[in-house]
C-alpha cells in the first residue's frame, strides 16, 4: 500500500517531465495550444504543498506558464496557487477582461492583498472601458478592504460619471461600503451624477438599519400621486400598455418636443426611433428618473456666453474655427462668431428636464416605458 506521501513523491516528478515536454515550444500563448496549455495549468494546480523556493525546475515551468496566460483565469489561479509575487498589471489585465466573474473577483482579492492600492485606484479612475470592468469586479469580490477604494472613486473628479455609479454599486454590496455611502450622502459628499444609483440601490439594502437612514437622506422620486416610486427593478416587471405610451409620449410627458420618432417630432435631442434596440426598460426608467446619469455623446448642454452679456444655451449643432452654432430647446439653430464669444462652460446637468415623472401616473409612466422599449 502506498501512502499519499509516497504518491506525491512519485507523480511530482512525472508532472514536471510531462510539463518540460509540453514547454518544448514557448512563447505567448496561441490558439492551436491553448488546450495543451489548459492541460498544463490544471497539472500544476493539483500538485500538493508545492514549494517554487526549493524546486528551480517547477519554478521555471509555473513562470513560463504564468506569462502564457497572462490576463486569464488560469494565470490568477496560478498567482494564487503558487503565491506568486509582483504581478498587479496581468492581475489588473484579468480583473478587466473577466469583470464580474470568480476569476474577476479573485484577481481583485489578490491586488488588495498585494498592497498595491495605487494601482488599483489609478484603473478604476482611468479609461472608461477598463475602468468599468475593473469595478465590477470590485463588486463581485464584495472585500470590506476596497471601500476605501470605492469612496475615493466615487468622490473622484478623474473618474467618469459611469465609473463613479458603478462604484456605488460595488459599494452598496458590502456593509461597510454601503455605511460609507450613506455617511457621504450625510456629508452632502455624493456627486450629483450618483444620487440616484446610490438611491437606488440602498433602498434594497440587506441591513435596515441602513436601508431606513438612506430613504431618510435619499429619498425615491415620486410620481403625480406625491407617492414614492418602487426602486427599477420592481417598475420593470409592470407590462404597460404601449399605445397609451404612444400617446403620453406625444401629449402629456411632452417627449416629442426634444425628440423624433420615425421624423415625428422635433429634432433636438437624440433620436428614439430604435431606442428599444439600444436600452432595456431598466436604463429607460433610469433615462426619465436622472437623466443626468447618462448623457449621449455630442448631446451634452452648453451654456455660451456673449461678449454681448447675452446668453445662448443649447447642444452645439455644429462648429468651425470661426463660428459655432448652437441648437436651442425647440429645435432652432442660432449661429455664432467665435470672436463674439466671451466662454463657454459644458453643464453638469442634463438638457433633459428632472422631474418628468412626477407629470405622470405610475400606469402612464409604465405605458410611456413600454411604448419606448417597443420602438426597433
Amino acid at each position: 500500500m502506498i501512502s499519499s506521501q509516497h504518491r506525491v513523491f512519485f507523480v511530482r516528478p512525472f508532472v514536471l517531465c510531462l510539463l518540460s515536454v509540453c514547454l518544448s515550444n514557448p512563447g505567448p500563448l496561441q490558439s492551436q495550444d491553448a488546450d495543451r496549455t489548459a492541460v498544463m495549468v490544471e497539472a500544476l494546480l493539483k500538485l500538493e504543498n508545492p514549494d517554487l523556493s526549493s524546486n528551480a525546475r517547477l519554478k521555471e515551468i509555473v513562470e513560463s506558464l504564468a506569462q502564457k496566460t497572462t490576463g486569464t483565469a488560469d494565470f490568477v489561479r496560478l498567482v494564487k496557487k503558487f503565491r506568486l509575487q509582483d504581478r498587479s498589471e496581468g492581475l489588473l489585465q484579468a480583473a478587466s477582461t473577466l469583470g464580474a466573474s470568480d476569476a474577476g473577483a479573485e484577481a481583485i482579492r489578490l491586488l488588495i492583498s498585494g498592497g498595491n492600492p495605487e494601482a488599483l485606484l489609478a484603473a478604476a479612475t482611468g479609461e472608461a472601458p477598463r475602468a468599468l470592468q475593473i469595478l465590477r469586479a470590485i463588486g463581485a469580490a464584495s472585500d470590506a478592504r476596497s471601500v476605501s477604494l470605492l469612496t475615493n472613486v466615487v468622490t473622484s473628479a478623474k473618474a467618469t460619471p459611469e465609473a463613479r455609479k458603478e462604484a456605488v454599486r460595488a459599494a452598496s454590496r458590502i456593509k461597510e461600503g454601503a455605511g460609507a455611502l450613506v455617511k457621504l450622502a450625510e456629508a452632502d459628499l455624493l456627486p450629483p451624477d450618483t444620487r440616484f444609483t446610490a438611491q437606488t440601490e440602498l433602498s434594497t439594502a440587506r441591513w435596515p438599519e441602513i436601508k431606513t437612514a438612506a430613504a431618510k437622506l435619499l429619498p425615491p422620486p415620486s410620481g403625480s400621486s406625491s407617492e414614492p416610486l418602487p426602486p427599477i427593478s420592481e417598475l420593470i416587471k409592470a407590462k404597460g400598455n404601449p399605445v397609451n405610451g404612444r400617446a403620453m409620449f406625444f401629449g402629456k410627458a411632452t417627449c416629442s418636443t426634444c425628440h423624433q420618432i420615425k421624423k415625428e417630432g422635433i429634432h433636438f435631442g437624440p433620436d428614439l426611433s430604435q431606442i428599444g434596440t439600444k436600452l432595456g426598460k431598466d436604463a429607460l426608467y433610469e433615462s426619465i428618473l436622472d437623466p443626468s446619469s447618462g448623457v449621449s455623446f455630442g448631446y451634452e448642454a452648453w451654456l455660451v456666453t456673449l461678449k454681448s452679456e447675452e446668453e445662448a444655451f443649447g447642444l452645439v449643432a455644429s462648429e468651425t474655427e470661426t463660428d459655432l452654432s448652437i441648437r436651442a430647446p425647440g429645435g432652432v439653430v442660432t449661429n455664432y462668431k467665435k470672436s463674439e464669444i466671451q466662454k463657454r462652460e459644458q453643464q453638469k446637468l442634463s438638457i433633459m428636464p428632472a422631474g418628468l415623472q412626477a407629470t405622470m401616473s405610475r400606469a402612464e409612466l409604465t405605458d410611456l416605458i413600454e411604448f419606448l422599449a417597443s420602438l426597433r
